[in-house]
């Protein structure tokens, strides 16, 4: 699968200058919300995710997602493995289980995002996840930003990664952009001014 031409087919593999929630900057942006508006391209991407899973034999009992990036990608790939889909919230900065949800006692939980980049929000979400008595089982992506290592990836993990070592991480391609700490960004230096793109800007 060509994850960067579906990617730039639907116009969501964006150039120019982006402020990404880490602080950091970068040339390209990935806006997974643009290749998840068509429904029959996300049930390809999920059913493919999907087949990753159970080529490894994880066992799923439901599929959770950080809201908000997460969610259509979690509930697509719960379709495609038959299995319930949640999804967690940020209340006053904490990410939560609302909404009625609940876990029960080492629920088998697999946390899904539609972009992997430290793992961060996925981490917070396995967090909730563990509080409430469920069992993470597994990590996916639609993309992986190459900063974590997935099953069947050839990179290395970065010491920005975030995601456990001990837990399997399912994504369908990785993504690698030079990202800039702001103080040594050249397109700064050029001149440009960074925008702040996805759920948490525009």
């Amino acid at each position: 699968m060509d994850l960067e031409t579906i990617y730039k087919d639907a116009g969501a593999y964006l150039e120019g200058h982006f402020l990404l929630s880490s602080g950091n900057h970068s040339q390209f942006y990935l806006q997974s919300a643009k290749v998840l508006e068509d429904p029959k391209l996300a049930e390809k991407l999920a059913t493919a995710l999907a087949e990753q899973i159970k080529e490894f034999k994880v066992e799923v009992d439901t599929v959770c997602a950080p809201a908000l990036g997460g969610v259509l990608a979690g509930y697509e790939l719960a379709r495609a493995l038959g299995v319930r889909s949640i999804f967690t919230e940020r209340v006053d900065k904490k990410m939560t289980l609302r909404r009625g949800f609940e876990v029960q006692p080492n629920e088998k939980v697999l946390i899904c995002e539609d972009i992997i980049t430290t793992g961060g929000s996925a981490l917070e979400a396995a967090k909730c996840i563990e509080a409430n008595g469920g069992k993470v089982v597994a990590f996916a992506a639609l993309a992986n930003r190459g900063f974590c290592k997935r099953v069947g990836g050839n990179n290395e993990p970065s010491l920005t990664c975030k995601l456990p070592n001990n837990v399997p991480f399912f994504a369908l391609g990785d993504f690698t952009f030079e990202i800039y700490n702001p103080k040594e960004c050249p397109l700064c230096k050029d001149g440009s001014k960074a925008i702040k793109p996805g759920s948490r800007g525009n």
